[in-house]
């Protein structure tokens, strides 16, 4: 989520806090009114006046960082470097033929392996590639042989990879 907006609600919930806040202090103050007869020197009101300061401050705190937030939180960029080459291959020539020579150089497991990312027009999601023919280890095995020969990269995607060409085929 991006910072501005994560920076507003948390300066809503800062309002709904100061909303609660007030809401409390002017019931416990008609219930002190009403049932201490000690007056101001009653401890109660030295009880309300403490809990209030204390809700305000940290109301005041969440309010600042909801300001921070707004203001000066940086938005992380999302493009890394993988996905910056990734996006340097042009999909039309990512077919088959113009692997050729990388599918020779491969064994039968590999070359399966890599046709199936080529079809997949260069990015496929690793979960994608388990089959019949593999099973989640094989392809996890066969997919670090292909990045040690720095034909694909595996960038982390929740649960799952997403495993992305390095190079094209011209």
């Amino acid at each position: 989520m991006k910072n501005r907006i994560v920076g507003f609600l948390i300066i809503g919930i800062a309002i709904l806090i100061g909303f609660i806040i007030y809401s409390f202090n002017r019931a416990m103050v008609t219930i002190v009114s009403q049932s201490c007869s000690h007056g101001s020197t009653c401890p109660m009101w030295g009880s309300i006046d403490f809990q209030t300061n204390v809700s305000a401050v940290i109301m005041v705190f969440v309010v600042i960082i909801g300001i921070y937030l707004i203001f000066f939180g940086k938005e992380e960029k999302i493009i890394t470097k993988i996905e910056k080459v990734h996006e340097q291959l042009d999909p039309k020539n990512i077919t088959k033929e113009n692997y050729n020579d990388i599918l020779e150089s491969l064994n039968e497991e590999e070359s399966a392996v890599f046709e199936k990312i080529i079809e997949s027009k260069g990015s496929v999601l690793q979960s994608k590639l388990i089959d019949d023919e593999f099973t989640k280890v094989r392809i996890t095995r066969i997919l670090d042989r292909l990045e040690g020969r720095n034909l694909i990269e595996r960038k982390r995607r929740g649960m799952t990879n997403i495993v992305l060409l390095k190079h094209s085929g011209n």
